[in-house]
């Protein structure tokens, strides 16, 4: 296949990967331990098995370079994979630029997101466990969408806490949480007692996920025959989205390409990981000249102007605590559209690689995101979400900026989430009423100050 003929890339069902890729294998020293919110002690196996399925808590902290996809989960995955790898002529050619761009679309399957590669997993070793019920937290909804078509095809219930904002703002996506079988609530609720407490401090709080983690959590911990499951940040769902990158790079063999810039938006970190991990451990061994660039929003500056620091992972401190970037865990984001991306937090082994210099962050506001957004739907034919849309903008600075340096780089994306439940935020976009979030940088100081002690 000649890289200069390529439009599209696919990889046969016998290539489908069979194993995950685990980066902690390769990061030095490996992670900082999680502590219990309730002792704050180093937290045991037996603690987190209160809401975590074993398996997945064995993988949340194995050191195995690569872990066995059950047969079960890949003959789910090949529904839907092997994902195309698109060569964006369209944006090139409108951005005039000698670089080469490449994006690995995971819009494909019906929730049109990434997020189905680790919802298959979890619930499928929820349910070998015996567990029948799950609990979950969703931003723009695109995790609660693929954990509920996950639970309705292993037969189990599935309660979903949406942050109140993007609930109001994407009705479609609660539908189509419904179509499969779940409850959603939108977050903060009157159902849980964390919920109360955030209304009765606040009625108007137009929630966040650490709010939304928490009711979750709250519901799995008192339920016998509940467990939770989280849709980014932790080490299991990174691991699980590695399939991205794994399939990425065979792609790019094909054609005779290696990228020298992996870029993807960045809120929990399973976007992002998902893509850049299994280039990210060529970097590491081999001490390569690649960049990878985590995107965010301006609202949510979470590495940009966050902390490194031990913090909880939920607003009401229940959440395992981990050492992680932090703009501190009462933080509530302002109400952008791109819901995905409006964590406090970030995964620890994003923060870890961060830390270590081994990636770069920028943040952007809204409005220059949805103008990069047009840019790439009127040049590709696709209607990108809001939050791979940084990601398309953090492309098209670094083409511009290769064009000004006379320099031809291969750049590689992960595009995840269509915008077609999105037309609410290009409504605004079009009528002029849409402008940048602010960051609340003061909410975020006295946040801050309320970290964890941990031994």
């Amino acid at each position: 296949m000649n890289k200069n003929d390529v439009v599209k890339v696919l990889l046969p069902d016998s290539e489908i990967p069979k194993f995950w890729y685990n980066i902690q294998a390769d990061l030095k020293d490996g992670l900082a331990p999680y502590y219990s919110a309730q002792t704050g002690k180093p937290i045991t196996p037996d603690e987190l098995g209160v809401i975590f399925a074993k398996e997945l808590i064995m993988q949340e902290v194995t050191q195995e370079r690569y872990v066995e996809i059950p047969k079960e989960v890949r003959e789910m995955y090949r529904s839907y994979r092997s994902t195309p790898l698109f060569r964006a002529r369209g944006l090139e050619k409108a951005l005039d630029t000698k670089a080469r761009i490449y994006y690995k679309y995971e819009g494909g399957n019906a929730t049109g997101s990434h997020k189905l590669n680790s919802a298959i997993a979890q619930a499928y070793y929820n349910k070998l466990e015996g567990i029948n019920k799950l609990t979950t937290e969703t931003g723009a909804g695109q995790w609660g969408s693929a954990l509920s078509m996950a639970c309705n095809h292993f037969g189990m219930d599935l309660i979903v806490y949406m942050v109140k904002v993007s609930y109001n703002q994407k009705p479609h996506r609660r539908t189509f949480m419904e179509v499969f079988g779940a409850n959603v609530i939108a977050s903060p609720s009157a159902t849980t007692e964390s919920g109360r407490a955030i209304l009765a401090d606040s009625p108007d709080s137009t929630g966040s996920l650490g709010i939304a983690i928490s009711e979750a959590c709250e519901v799995a911990a008192k339920s016998g025959d509940t467990h939770y499951t989280l849709g980014s940040v932790l080490n299991h769902v990174c691991m699980h989205q590695s399939v991205i990158g794994l399939e990425a790079k065979k792609q790019l063999e094909m054609v005779d390409e290696y990228p020298d810039v992996v870029i993807g938006c960045c809120g929990g970190g399973s976007n992002l990981a998902g893509v850049a991990n299994p280039f990210m451990m060529d970097k590491i061994q081999n001490n390569s000249a690649l960049r990878v660039i985590a995107v965010e929003p301006e609202s949510c500056p979470t590495l940009t102007k966050g902390v490194y620091a031990y913090d909880y992972g939920d607003t009401a401190k229940s959440a395992p605590i981990a050492k992680m970037y932090t703009l501190g865990h009462d933080f509530i984001p302002a109400p952008g559209h791109a819901g995905g991306l409006r964590y406090h937090g970030l995964s620890p082994i994003i923060s870890r690689m961060y830390n270590m210099g081994l990636m770069e962050a920028r943040a952007y506001g809204q409005k220059s995101v949805f103008d990069a957004a047009m840019a790439f739907a009127r040049a590709e034919g696709i209607v990108p979400a809001p939050e791979s849309s940084h990601a398309i903008k953090a492309v098209i600075d670094e083409a511009l900026k290769a064009n000004a340096e006379g320099k031809e780089p291969v750049i590689l994306f992960n595009l995840s989430g269509h915008g077609y439940f999105d037309m609410t935020a290009y409504q605004s976009y079009f009528s002029g009423e849409m402008g940048d979030s602010d960051y609340n940088e003061e909410a975020s100081v006295e946040s801050l100050k309320k970290l964890p002690k941990v031994e």
